[in-house]
């Protein structure tokens, strides 16, 4: 007899003729291709995170079963952005299970090269999936996932997030259903508990007994239905996860109370049964409330709160995104994002939906084009009335995508991926021992200590110690002025080294700067221009010198360019006007020696003079640099001249190493040139010329003056009045750190206490089974409380 030859990636047999690639077998080209492209990619700690995790790959025909998505309507319901080639959507996937599952959709694009780019939301379960619409359809898509057994829940009545609700609802009913069982099989099985129940007649406790075996059946055909399918599920492609042990805690029970119903022999465990899946569900219900309190959090809270320029009575205000209403006309200069989805009603846009969709290509829009969130204007100024309800959501989420597969280094939580499956592993022998123990002691105690050490043990307050300290923390920070992208941002701001400064509206003001204009008198008209082209930018200079004037704003802006590191022009009424560098103006020999920052002037390609910047160094630098210099190597990198070198070295001391004329390449290869040294980077910048740099450091945080100044690029965002609270923020997050190891000794202890008594079979399943969600609640109250008074002083006013 043959010997069987297992699939290496799902663990089917192969059969006869296997399909052979690096001296590997699988078990069909499906498999072989997952395969290769998780291991080029460098994600094969996919598999050890489980022995052959994946989901078998079979090429199906669905026939006309997802035909109905090519209807156009419901298309366009599901479909949230499209532009050009490219679409969005986002779909529910109630199988995703595991960090696996995750690895294998997030790289979707590798099946399929018309998907671009795929990210999954675990907690919610949903896949958001970015593809070329020229090439490939929803239908297809949702077949292609259906074809690895990630079946999209498709249904329209939840578009709007009803699923939820739903699923909510089933849980109550099934709570309902158990605690009536519960409450039914104690009061009939009450000769085993009460004095002289033995007097009881045979007669009535076979009849108990059958009235109890008739009540479990719903306990075990639909209540406890989500623990036995999902161990079902994950055992059939050789996954352990926490339900199994669970699993066969229920399945033991009722085999063992059946059989001595059955057989006249004793009462059984029906009640224990009952009350442990009672309480089981009481635990997931709690779970759930708190997971989509966290989701809420995520969405709505922990961000920062988005500004956006409207217009109001001909004047440019700004005010919170969460007021714009539909019908509102809004300003969206060069390099901003669109806030909210609408129509260009003023001036030509090109548009760079990057952040979108991962496609850097400008597309350019007319007048009564439509505009979405998300995009960035490249060029002059432009005004979009809003045709949809804003959602900040949607628009922060693009925050927390990111196009760039490459990885970091293992983190605490794939740690604990790891170590949660050797845990369930571990459970089911200590159970099996403590069942052998005493098979020769005491018969009597075989089930009540075989169930209880399944279901007493959990991993989940482990797993949940790092998503709700480094929550918490996330939210706390939030408070006070420091959003970060995702709540593994505090984990990775314990690990840098370096930090490095950008200088201009970093450790700079940009709104309080000194202007003073060295050349020939300027018209009124002059002025005029100059400010109409420097509205156009967001860069500190120009925002000084738009300030600076006191003169008439021209709409009509033509030819509007703005290059890194050396200036703006337009053309206004005919004329070219040029901002920026003596060399960008045109008149290189006007440099000049001055101890400040230079912004030069033509008019029509004559050189009419400069603008003298005076930068005003923020509040409290000097105890920044205090403090930061005692931990971490400062580097400060600037785009300006070195007429500040000399109080920058006051500052940051003579060994800071200071650059000055860098472009935002120059900064980006600077900050490659400190990894490659294996330095772990923290780059601080204004996201504008340093948005490259930013996104390759190893944590990247954007300094706001205004909230308007949204960068996707950075991991976090700081308002630039909590600057002088940098070290003490890198503080906390090492704080943080401690909690999550407290917790991990919380949750280690519980354990060891409660698989000790399970053990002894002094505890019975149902108290198991209220313990189980406790050890939850505790390690979630002790994170709560430890993060507030661990960050306690950071609880004062964000204006302070």
């Amino acid at each position: 007899m043959s010997e069987k030859i297992e699939c290496i990636h799902c663990g089917e047999d192969c059969g006869k003729h296997p399909v052979v690639w690096e001296g590997k077998n699988f078990c069909c080209e499906g498999c072989k291709t997952v395969y290769q492209l998780l291991n080029e990619n460098k994600l094969s700690n996919y598999y050890e995170l489980y022995e052959a995790p994946g989901i078998k790959v079979e090429i199906q025909d669905f026939g006309q079963k997802y035909a109905y998505l090519d209807n156009e309507e419901i298309h366009n319901q599901l479909i949230y952005f499209k532009e050009g080639d490219y679409s969005k959507t986002k779909l529910y996937v109630p199988d995703i299970h595991c960090s696996s599952c995750i690895w294998l959709l997030e790289n979707l694009y590798q099946l399929d090269k018309n998907i671009t780019h795929s990210s999954v939301n675990f907690i919610k379960k949903e896949v958001d999936v970015t593809f070329k619409n020229t090439d490939i359809s929803l239908r297809q898509i949702v077949e292609l996932l259906a074809s690895i057994h990630y079946i999209p829940m498709i249904n329209l009545e939840r578009v709007e997030g009803e699923k939820n609700r739903s699923e909510n609802k089933k849980l109550i009913y099934k709570i309902g259903i158990a605690g009536f069982v519960f409450g039914n099989t104690m009061l009939l099985s009450m000769a085993d508990y009460v004095p002289g129940g033995q007097f009881m007649g045979e007669d009535y406790k076979i009849f108990f007994g059958y009235l109890n075996l008739l009540l479990s059946l719903p306990i075990l055909f639909y209540c406890s239905t989500d623990y036995l399918l999902s161990a079902y599920k994950n055992l059939k492609h050789k996954v352990v996860n926490i339900d199994l042990p669970i699993s066969i805690g229920i399945i033991t029970i009722f085999t063992q109370s059946t059989y001595e119903i059955l057989m006249h022999t004793g009462t059984g465990y029906m009640d224990s049964m009952a009350g442990l899946v009672f309480f089981l569900l009481i635990g997931r219900w709690y779970q759930n409330k708190t997971y989509q309190a966290l989701s809420f959090e995520r969405d709505y809270k922990s961000y920062f709160p988005i500004a956006v320029a409207k217009l109001i009575d001909g004047k440019e205000e700004f005010i919170p995104l969460k007021d714009i209403q539909v019908g509102d006309q809004i300003i969206v200069h060069n390099q901003e994002l669109i806030p909210a989805d609408g129509v260009l009603m003023r001036g030509e846009a090109n548009i760079n939906y990057s952040f979108v969709t991962g496609e850097s290509k400008p597309v350019f829009k007319r007048e009564g084009d439509e505009l979405y969130a998300g995009g960035k204007q490249i060029g002059s100024t432009i005004l979009i009335e809003v045709v949809k309800e804003v959602m900040q959501s949607k628009l922060t989420q693009l925050w927390n995508q990111d196009f760039d597969s490459s990885t970091k280094e293992k983190d605490l939580t794939s740690i604990i991926d790891v170590v949660s499956k050797y845990f369930t592993i571990a459970i089911l022998a200590i159970a099996v021992a403590a069942a052998s123990f005493w098979a020769y002691t005491d018969p009597s105690k075989i089930v009540i200590a075989f169930t209880a050490v399944l279901i007493v043990a959990c991993p989940c307050a482990l797993a949940l110690s790092i998503p709700f300290t480094y929550g918490n923390i996330m939210q706390i920070f939030g408070r006070i002025g420091f959003y970060l992208k995702k709540s593994q941002v505090v984990e990775s701001l314990t690990r840098i080294d370096t930090v490095v400064f950008d200088k201009t509206g970093t450790i700079t003001y940009i709104d309080s700067m000194s202007v003073q204009f060295n050349g020939d008198e300027l018209t009124k008209k002059q002025k005029d221009w100059i400010k109409s082209l420097s509205r156009q930018s967001k860069h500190p200079l120009s925002v000084a010198i738009y300030d600076h004037l006191d003169n008439d704003i021209i709409e009509d802006i033509d030819d509007y360019m703005e290059i890194a590191s050396s200036g703006i022009k337009g053309v206004i009424d005919g004329i070219k006007i040029r901002l920026g560098s003596a060399e960008f103006v045109g008149n290189k020999s006007a440099e000049v020696s001055h101890k400040t920052s230079l912004v030069h002037i033509s008019i029509d390609e004559v050189y009419m003079g400069y603008y003298a910047v005076v930068n005003r160094y923020r509040k409290g630098i000097e105890l920044v640099a205090k403090k930061l210099k005692d931990k971490f190597k400062i580097h400060i990198i600037s785009g300006d001249n070195d007429a500040e070198r000399e109080r920058l070295q006051e500052l940051f001391g003579k060994d800071t190493d200071l650059h000055f004329d860098q472009s935002p390449l120059d900064k980006l290869e600077y900050i490659k040139a400190l990894k490659e040294k294996g330095h772990k980077v923290l780059m601080v910048g204004d996201g504008l010329n340093d948005a490259g740099a930013l996104n390759e450091s190893y944590v990247g945080i954007s300094i706001a003056d205004d909230v308007f100044n949204f960068s996707p690029a950075s991991d976090a965002i700081l308002e630039a009045n909590q600057f002088i609270r940098l070290p003490e923020l890198l503080n906390y997050s090492h704080k943080g750190l401690k909690i999550v190891y407290a917790s991990f000794t919380i949750s280690f202890l519980y354990n060891v206490f409660g698989i000790g008594l399970a053990v002894c079979g002094i505890l019975s399943p149902i108290i198991a089974a209220i313990l189980m969600p406790i050890s939850s609640v505790t390690v979630v109250a002790f994170v709560s409380i430890a993060t507030r008074f661990a960050l306690r002083k950071l609880k004062v006013l964000k204006n302070s």
